[in-house]
């Protein structure tokens, strides 16, 4: 073999151990063991009475890890490869953990998460600080917590973050973080969603002791459970009150339920947002002063909301952030109502009906049914101002469906209050008009100029408004 040959020969073995090595060290990178959330059991909050325990881990997922979550920062300060600064990066923080179990929620909030929009997602995972049976304890731990996190903040921002691409969703106790931190950076932090921010030891506090909404340049609050677990005051820009709030439909009402009984109505704001991303939803809501004022439609008009559309709990939240700011800037507190359904996804469907007569009716009722394609009868809730008709003057009502409905005709009748009958009663109808809340896009439909006769049903088929009414 000539010389030529033998260095021919060297170089190819050179490129052949080159390449075993970078097989080895690819396959020993793709064993790399994922980054679980840290799963702890009631052994270890009796452990807290005795040695209280507080650590911190930030679990990071991209689309390029979906499912193996991976620490954020590495040996020597270092970044992870797959975080990138360019993208959106939400926070997801949990809240109190007195058994130390996983939140049943995390893994599909992140996955949705990502399935959605292509971002980053960090779940801060404070386990350890928050399963404790002194609840105390796992409330001041909260504040520790929101300064070991704003120090890997500033980490972030020295290797070319941007603040205004946070979105901190915290629940319960963890919303209280995201406000800490939020505090910490005065304000600068793109937004803040607090789930039904934790009530015990943060009610009646001043805003520097809880979540507030001059936090993040966006603050939306869901209360679902403020009169046990939750808090009641308004926090945010903007503060949804599902069902009022309090008792949400379809979890349990009695304690021998067990623990569902507990956390059902703390835990629905979580699904309640979740929803949001998963389904095609619109949860449109009807700021008001209160929930009874909402209950008898008097809160039914959003004129002041972008256009006639009603603000929407959840992500699509952030849409009305320009005009809540505004509002917030004046001193003026939005506070937002809806009815949901009793289980995932919790869809309910607004309409808005208004009817013009020829004369006046008073001490009466409307009732109203939507027929779809398939001729499947809809009857809807309604929210009724008044129960008077006054002559050529618009009577709105608020109607919500629990299906959205491919509407082919519609049944309406009126009937009287008073134990008097009427059956020769007949009552012009000069313009009847029914539009979606829920889905304001639609065009409006009407019908014109019709006879109702009192205690008898009518079906018609509806059309178009004419242009100048819609």
């Amino acid at each position: 073999m000539n010389l030529s040959a033998s260095f021919t020969f060297i170089r190819f073995q050179m490129k052949v151990y080159l390449f075993l090595c970078l097989m080895y060290w690819t396959r020993t990178e793709n064993k790399r063991p994922c980054l679980k959330f840290s799963k702890l059991s009631v052994t270890d909050s009796f452990r807290d009475l005795f040695k209280p325990q507080i650590a911190m881990f930030l679990i990071m997922y991209t689309r390029n890890n979906l499912s193996c979550g991976e620490p954020l920062f590495g040996q020597n300060n270092s970044l992870s490869i797959n975080f990138d600064m360019n993208k959106k990066t939400v926070w997801l923080i949990h809240g109190y953990r007195p058994t130390g179990s996983i939140p049943a929620w995390l893994q599909n909030f992140r996955r949705i998460l990502l399935i959605q929009d292509d971002i980053n997602v960090i779940v801060v995972d404070w386990n350890r600080g928050a399963t404790t049976f002194i609840y105390n304890r796992a409330v001041k731990n909260a504040r520790k917590v929101s300064a070991a996190l704003s120090e890997c903040i500033q980490r972030l921002l020295k290797h070319g973050a941007s603040l205004d691409n946070f979105h901190f969703i915290g629940m319960s106790l963890g919303a209280h973080i995201s406000g800490f931190v939020g505090k910490k950076f005065h304000g600068q932090l793109g937004r803040i969603t607090g789930l039904d921010p934790a009530g015990p030891n943060f009610s009646g506090k001043p805003s520097n002791a809880r979540l507030d909404y001059t936090d993040a340049k966006f603050v939306d609050v869901i209360h679902s459970d403020t009169d046990a677990l939750g808090i009641e005051e308004p926090l945010g820009h903007i503060d949804f009150y599902p069902n009022g709030g309090v008792e949400q439909p379809g979890c349990p009402k009695s304690i021998f339920s067990g623990i569902k009984f507990i956390k059902c109505d703390h835990q629905r704001a979580v699904y309640l947002f979740m929803a949001t991303l998963e389904t095609k939803c619109n949860f449109i809501s009807f700021p008001c002063r209160s929930y009874e004022d909402y209950k008898t439609g008097l809160c039914m008009d959003c004129e002041n909301f972008k256009k006639k559309s009603c603000p929407s709990l959840g992500i699509q939240a952030e849409q009305w952030k320009d005009i809540l700011k505004e509002r917030a800037e004046k001193s003026l507190k939005t506070i937002a109502f809806l009815d949901t359904a009793d289980k995932n996804p919790f869809c309910t469907y607004y309409f808005v009906f208004s009817i013009i007569l020829d004369s006046t009716l008073k001490d009466g009722y409307i009732a109203l049914k939507l027929l779809n394609q398939v001729g499947v009868l809809e009857e809807p809730k309604l929210y009724e101002e008044k129960k008077s008709f006054y002559k050529y003057r618009e009577t709105k009502i608020l109607a919500r469906f629990l299906n959205d409905v491919n509407i082919s005709s519609i049944g309406l009748a009126y009937y009287q209050s008073s134990n008097r009958l009427c059956s020769t009663c007949k009552y012009n109808i000069r313009r009847f008009m029914l539009k979606s809340l829920t889905f304001p896009e639609r065009p409006p439909i009407c019908k014109y100029d019709f006879i109702l006769k009192e205690n008898e049903e009518v079906f018609f088929t509806p059309c178009i408004c004419k242009p100048e009414e819609t």
